[in-house]
């Protein structure tokens, strides 16, 4: 009697819904990782031969570029992991945060010597990360001083290799993700980095906790600093106005991503979608200051604050409701040791 209560309590406590981690994990690549990369290869393609056409760093048609380019990466970045994190490619696409100023030191040592390294693609790689990527030609195109040091022939050639490097690493991420990457996460064994399909799905919930956690302690924390000493020059991508942007990108994207992790649970949709817009509808707040450079502002710092605690309560969301639901966890990842 007593195994009979025991075996009847146990299948009591199965939940009551059924997760195939390998049809989620199919999901996830077809509709989310596969056509997110296709997109920023478009993008750095036609960022790269925009700059190959016009180089000149008030180009309209070199600055809108680069912002279609940014809006693809961001739309990707929480996807650290496999192809991405590769050689290095997440950094050498997006080296921020830059806590102590590599890019702008980097930047003008390569203009104030004229480093050929520019001129060849191999070398090029070889040179300090910090001259790599969106934020380098964030610099490159926005930035006061950066944007006329030195000779306007020798700009152009750096300009035009950070762009090409921008798509290179770019088309090798989709390249891995099309050639090998998918069919790892497809297919896991012990010869793989995914032994079972729950442990691919683990890595995607991965994913989502880190990119909202990223968007609340990194994009909106630095900025605000604390209410004594708040640190608006801190936003990422303030010189070229993308400090809201981003975040906006980013929470479509993991809104995206979280919807497809949630699909086959009892997570209730209408509570993750209404978690995640309170979050994207409070931007709107903060039209007016896409940099958040008024933090030390009460009211500005007030709206920052609302949208960086929106952005806590999805993540607590997601911990507590959708981690148990998928029988994941989130696990530890870089920021955790910030």
């Amino acid at each position: 009697m007593r195994l009979l209560a025991l075996t009847a309590s146990l299948l009591l406590a199965q939940p009551a819904w059924a997760l195939d981690p390998a049809a989620l994990v199919d999901t996830a690549i077809d509709k989310h990782i596969l056509p997110g990369f296709t997109t920023l290869t478009e993008a750095t393609g036609t960022l790269k031969n925009t700059a190959a056409e016009d180089c000149a760093s008030d180009s309209t048609a070199l600055r809108t570029a680069y912002h279609q380019g940014f809006d693809a990466w961001m739309a990707v970045s929480h996807l650290r992991f496999g192809p991405t994190e590769e050689d290095e490619r997440a950094f050498s696409l997006a080296f921020w945060p830059d806590t102590k100023g590599f890019t702008p030191k980097s930047l003008s040592k390569l203009i104030s010597t004229e480093d050929p390294a520019v001129t060849d693609a191999a070398a090029f790689a070889e040179v300090s990360i910090a001259a790599h990527g969106f934020f380098a030609l964030e610099f490159l195109l926005y930035d006061k001083r950066v944007s006329q040091l030195g000779s306007d022939a020798y700009r152009c050639l750096l300009i035009q290799a950070v762009t090409n490097d921008i798509d290179r690493n770019a088309t090798a991420i989709l390249v891995d993700w099309q050639n090998s990457y998918t069919d790892l996460m497809r297919s896991p064994s012990d010869e793989t980095p995914y032994t079972t399909d729950l442990a691919a799905v683990a890595e995607l919930f991965k994913s989502l906790d880190t990119g909202l956690q990223f968007n609340e302690e990194a994009r909106l924390g630095r900025p605000l600093g604390t209410f004594d000493k708040p640190r608006p020059l801190r936003a990422e991508a303030r010189r070229s106005g993308r400090s809201l942007q981003n975040i906006t990108v980013s929470l479509a994207s993991l809104e995206q991503l979280a919807a497809i992790l949630s699909d086959q649970t009892p997570v209730p949709d209408k509570s993750l979608k209404g978690a995640f817009s309170l979050a994207l509808g409070h931007t709107s707040e903060l039209q007016d200051d896409p940099v958040f450079a008024g933090v030390d502002d009460i009211q500005t710092r007030l709206h920052v604050e609302i949208l960086q605690q929106y952005i806590g309560n999805i993540r607590d969301f997601v911990l507590q409701e959708l981690g148990p639901a998928l029988d994941v966890t989130a696990g530890f990842n870089a920021l955790d040791g910030d």
